[in-house]
């Protein structure tokens, strides 16, 4: 009888008993820890061991030798095992033998044995005398290996190994059961999960919560830590992490970080439509240390990285990572291809509604914005005038306008600088897109960037919903900036930058957008001295002044003056339905040789307000309003002067009223607002000026 029978184990009959309830508990363990547990408790009542030690084979037959499930045990205590994987080619190690040979490989004292000194060494070191290795198999597939061991010599006699090699055989039947059951149930796993995707990609078009809501399944069926989805950003040099599933993040990797696409893995499998696995041991393999560092900084071991492929495109990346050593296997690679395929249709769709929608919106909101124009518009039906100082400017037009170069309009307020640059725009290839104006000087200052670039939701308080800028509205059109010198300091730079490199940000977004806009710029001041007092930067000044184009001032063109009093005269009394067949030559003579501080916008303010009050066919010019009668001493006592002349000139006239029916607003055919606004830049206080 053995020396393990002699010592108290049980009958032969109990130990088959004990052994099938050993194997019917390994067989319905389906938690590996629990399995584990149970493997080592339920063994030892029929097997009395002090050292166990079980390892599995990944693949089928074990040919690799590569090794996926391990147990060690001594005296009881589960352990890691001392070594990373086990080479089974190594003819030191008794497993070797065993799986070679497929039979069992007794060591009856191992104080006696030479032919394995390092193992030797080991074992005797735990106070292992005499072992017992077996292999475990189920037909012609080889699953592992099975070696107990024990303090005492020549504890496994024939008789025992006899027995051991019966219950290698049920253990190996359990294990594969168990196995079997494992991969049945991670497959109705994926099949769940692909089915998911299946019905998340046409329910769902919210791209990125969809990917958030696909990494966490991902990550789940998969046993990950990680799961993220990366697409590349608008210049094509980084993938973006778009979207992740990452609950135990130590902050390296968050969304919105960016990956460069060469010289790192995600970037590779980018690039090459190939899945890459990588297990992230050497940092000599990664040509981009920073994005190293972030891996080993969340102590990821393995990744695996494959491409969001459609249509013969890759779309992104689908980065998968695992803090243990567990590489990826080709089975686990091949669903996860699966996998990326339906995400990519996902993103596929996802962007091509973005593009819609956004099309879409720009459409809707091009046309709001023409309505609004078209509503109001400063009602020039074209331009009026025959002078030589027009003409000129009009040949200057039909110069730059098919250039596609800036254009920057400089003049006095009211001298129809608007209307020169729509016929900018209409005399070019950009005729048919759309004309976007701006009055830089009439939007609050917090609000000049939103109107400008637009925003995003959230971006800032009462930013409720997004909202496009008037430089994307303009995009392959032309953007008319009007009052270009009231642009502030801070957000000049952004101007420049969007008309050098054609690319901007809405507030609140990291998203860099392309854009193509022919820009006409206009202003009345004096941009030079503005730049000498650090109020305008430089190299805004010489980006806009490509192509200036002075626009004279109404006194500079009296002989269009009789022509646009008989154009607003009709234009209004067909408004009033009025019959005005003539203007007294009297009130004539009087318009022309006014000097117009408010150049044509005052003049068309006057005509609207001498046709309400006309009531026959002879206009009734209420010419009191230029000035008491002292139009003719105007013209000569001013023939050049600037605008704060000018102001001075007319508050003097007023005795300082700005506002009522006889102030100077109604005068210059200005706001009131606009004109003490004109007041406080150019430093003049009314009230010293009465």
């Amino acid at each position: 009888m053995s020396t393990l029978l002699q010592t108290g184990s049980p009958t032969q009959t109990a130990r088959f008993e004990s052994l099938l309830r050993a194997t019917k508990a390994i067989s319905s363990a389906r938690d590996c820890d629990y399995c584990e547990e149970v493997f080592a408790r339920e063994l030892r009542s029929v097997i009395p061991f002090d050292y166990l030690h079980v390892s599995m084979f990944e693949c089928d037959h074990g040919d690799s030798g590569k090794l996926g499930w391990r147990l060690f045990d001594i005296n009881g205590t589960k352990r890691q095992f001392p070594e990373a994987e086990l080479p089974l080619n190594d003819i030191e190690l008794t497993a070797a033998r065993v799986h070679e040979t497929g039979q069992p490989l007794v060591i009856g004292d191992w104080n006696n044995e030479t032919r394995f000194p390092s193992l030797k060494e080991f074992l005797t070191g735990l106070g292992i005398v005499s072992t017992c290795a077996l292999p475990l198999v189920r037909g012609e597939r080889r699953l592992g290996i099975l070696e107990v061991g024990s303090g005492q010599p020549n504890a496994y006699c024939a008789e025992e190994v006899a027995f051991l090699s019966v219950a290698a055989d049920q253990v190996a039947l359990a294990i594969d059961a168990a196995v079997n059951f494992a991969i049945s149930q991670r497959t109705q796993e994926r099949l769940k999960l692909l089915l998911e995707l299946t019905n998340q990609v046409v329910s769902n078009l919210e791209l990125r919560e969809l990917l958030r809501t696909v990494s966490a399944s991902v990550r789940r069926v998969m046993n990950c830590d990680v799961v993220g989805v990366m697409l590349p950003d608008a210049e094509g040099r980084h993938l973006r992490v778009f979207a992740l599933d990452f609950p135990d993040s130590k902050g390296f990797f968050r969304e919105e970080t960016l990956i460069p696409i060469e010289g790192t893995h995600p970037g590779e499998a980018f690039r090459t439509r190939k899945p890459v696995v990588k297990a992230h041991h050497d940092s000599s393999e990664e040509r981009y240390p920073e994005h190293y560092q972030r891996v080993v900084g969340e102590g990821v071991k393995s990744g695996c990285l494959v491409p969001l492929i459609s249509r013969d495109r890759s779309l992104g990346v689908l980065a998968l990572g695992r803090r243990q050593d567990s590489d990826f296997d080709n089975d686990e690679i091949e669903f996860l291809c699966q996998v990326a395929g339906q995400v990519a249709i996902a993103v596929e769709n996802a962007l091509a509604f973005g593009e819609i929608a956004e099309l879409r919106d720009k459409l809707a909101q091009e046309k709001l914005y023409l309505e609004e124009e078209i509503r109001g518009e400063i009602d020039f039906e074209g331009i009026v005038g025959q002078s030589s100082a027009l003409r000129q400017v009009l040949h200057l037009v039909d110069t730059v306008a098919p250039s596609g170069s800036t254009v920057l309009l400089l003049g006095e307020t009211g001298t129809g600088k608007e209307l020169i640059a729509r016929a900018v725009h209409d005399r070019s290839r950009r005729k048919d897109r759309t004309f976007v104006k701006l009055n830089c000087a009439a939007i609050p200052t917090g609000l000049l960037e939103s109107e400008l670039f637009g925003h995003e939701r959230g971006a800032f308080t009462g930013a409720i919903a997004q909202k496009m800028g008037r430089l994307e509205l303009a995009d392959q059109g032309t953007l008319f900036l009007d009052e270009v010198g009231d642009i502030p300091l801070e957000v000049q730079p952004k101007l420049l930058r969007a008309l050098q490199e054609r690319e901007y940000e809405r507030l609140g977004s990291t998203r860099t957008k392309k854009v193509d806009v022919r820009l006409v710029a206009a202003t009345n001041r004096n941009l030079e001295k503005m730049i000498a007092e650090d109020k305008f930067r430089s190299d805004l000044y010489y980006r806009l002044n490509v192509f200036p184009i002075q626009i004279p001032p109404l006194r500079e063109r009296p002989e269009d003056i009789p022509l646009l009093v008989r154009y607003f005269t009709q234009k209004y009394a067909r408004r009033m339905e009025k019959q005005i067949e003539s203007v007294p030559a009297a009130s004539m003579k009087k318009l022309t040789r006014w000097h117009w501080p408010g150049n044509i916008r005052e003049l068309e303010n006057l005509i609207e307000r001498a046709v309400i009050l006309t009531r026959g066919s002879a206009l009734e010019v209420p010419v009191s309003d230029l000035g008491n009668g002292s139009a003719e001493k105007a013209v000569t006592r001013m023939p050049d002067s600037n605008e704060r002349d000018q102001l001075l000139h007319i508050l003097k006239e007023t005795r300082g009223r700005v506002g009522g029916a006889d102030g100077a607003a109604v005068r210059m055919g200005l706001k009131r607002t606009t004109l003490i606004s004109r007041m406080k830049k150019l430093g003049i206080d009314p009230r010293a000026v009465s």
